[in-house]
């Protein structure tokens, strides 16, 4: 089977195959010989770049038989199906229409047709090859007639395109389907998820004006690790090693930085210093954590129903998890009032945990969890705030995407305690940039400050090495 089930629902829909321009829907009714191609609708300019599509009239034969396919598929019969299986059925059906046709079409012509018809049935049709690309970070959809991605830290358009608005929507609504959601004029904005965790946001009129919009953060199949991580360059190995040790002497750690700057991808990383004997909950909007552990309850907030009712947020589940026996919970993101339930988690027993935060530095981190707090109209002073703050949480790493595109963590900072009404922190490590190339490359060196963590002594309690020559503030860790 595909990325979904067959909805057997959508199953007339006529969408065209990735790459090639928008056309009229033609009828289901009659036969194919006997179909009169509307006249095509004007379209929008083609964008710079776009690879040219098929000849219009070839272009019409295919959406008719793409048509027609779908209408004579049983689909009750390939449900039953692997996915090795109906795809040889769909290719077997696509041969038998395209010489009654006598459609001029040679191998690669059939398997593309073919997979297009698979796709637009069980998959995300335009998307699924974009969704295979392991080169492709996001995918930006700007209406059915625009679609950009992010390779390497630079958006490029692509030739995908929808037929239409409504095409582009009934892929939208199979991907909220799929995880309980829903879209609608009443309900216009909806955060999802697909099966591999890949993120999706989207936006539909009437608050989309140029039709619907659709953001989808693609994840690795295979987790990125922190010597990954090393290996592109977004942290010297010394950085690392701290960091892994810091979480794995239970070191409780706030991720944070701006949207796509890679703090979940971290996350993910760090994780892997968690000893696999603990337990260990995750509280999510949209469920994308890919913790190894063998031990990780996974929750989700729900959005309210069609009445209003029924809505679970991120608070709730913070509270729950206290009771469900965690070593460790771990927030995707603290976007509200549940910073305070996670502050007491961290300061009640649960010491390790973890979070993400969007900020543009660790200070900015620390005023941001105070406003969070200060959400929950709870009667508490900001002196008494920032206590919970300084006691709860032992590091913050700040995580940037720079002007090139890449990733770097751009500082690992120590929280110290209190000093009067202010919060002490310390950097640990920083990258500083050097200069910026004519290209926009960016270069700088990671270089540790000299302080030394206070963490380091409960690393040492439990038997974690660390190379103490690492602190050294003279000494470039590493440079980019």
């Amino acid at each position: 089977m595909g990325r979904f089930g067959l909805p057997g629902a959508q199953a007339a829909s006529t969408p065209a195959s990735a790459g090639e321009n928008p056309a009229a829907p033609a009828p289901h009714a009659a036969p194919l010989q006997s179909l009169a191609s509307p006249p095509p609708p004007p379209m929008p300019p083609k964008p710079a770049g776009q690879v040219k599509g098929a000849p219009p009239s070839q272009l019409d034969i295919r959406l008719r038989l793409h048509s027609r396919l779908i209408e004579e598929l049983d689909l009750a019969k390939l449900d039953k199906l692997d996915e090795k299986d109906m795809r040889r059925e769909v290719m077997s059906l696509v041969a038998d229409f395209a010489r009654a046709e006598r459609m001029a079409l040679n191998t690669a012509d059939l398997q593309e047709l073919g997979a297009s018809i698979y796709d637009e049935m069980v998959g995300l049709g335009p998307l699924e090859p974009l969704l295979k690309d392991d080169s492709i970070n996001d995918i930006l959809i700007n209406g059915p007639y625009q679609v950009y991605v992010e390779r390497r830290g630079e958006l490029e358009l692509t030739p995908v395109r929808f037929r239409d608005n409504d095409h582009l929507l009934r892929i939208v609504n199979r991907i909220v389907a799929g995880v309980g959601r829903r879209i609608d004029e009443s309900q216009p904005m909806v955060d999802a998820r697909l099966q591999d965790g890949s993120r999706v946001n989207a936006a539909i009129a009437p608050i989309a004006i140029d039709g619907a919009c659709v953001s989808i953060r693609k994840f690795s199949k295979k987790p990125l690790t922190l010597e990954k991580l090393v290996g592109l360059g977004a942290m010297p190995m010394a950085v690392a090693d701290f960091m892994h040790g810091a979480v794995k002497a239970r070191v409780s750690t706030v991720i944070s930085g701006g949207t796509g700057s890679g703090k979940t991808t971290l996350l993910n990383a760090l994780s892997a210093a968690i000893s696999h004997g603990e337990r260990l909950i995750t509280i999510e909007d949209a469920a994308e954590l890919q913790l190894q552990q063998p031990h990780v309850v996974r929750l989700e907030t729900r959005p309210p129903n069609i009445e209003g009712k029924g809505e679970i947020r991120q608070r709730e589940l913070v509270k729950n998890a206290l009771r469900m026996r965690p070593d460790r919970v771990i927030l995707g993101e603290v976007r509200a009032d549940e910073a305070f339930d996670m502050l007491q988690a961290m300061n009640t027993g649960h010491e390790g945990s973890m979070a993400t935060i969007h900020a543009n530095n660790p200070r900015e981190a620390i005023g941001r969890l105070e406003q969070m707090i200060a959400m929950g109209g709870l009667a508490i002073s900001p002196d008494a705030m920032r206590q919970q703050i300084a006691s709860a949480i032992g590091m913050i790493v700040q995580v940037m995407r720079l002007a090139d595109g890449k990733r770097k963590i751009t500082h690992v900072t120590e929280i110290t305690g209190m000093e009067g009404q202010v919060v002490q922190m310390q950097d640990i490590f920083t990258f500083n940039r050097t200069h910026t190339d004519a290209d926009g490359t960016v270069h700088g060196e990671f270089r540790a400050t000299g302080l030394r963590p206070r963490c380091i002594e409960e690393m040492q309690r439990r038997g974690i090495a660390y190379d103490m020559a690492n602190f050294d503030p003279t000494r470039v860790l590493g440079a980019s």
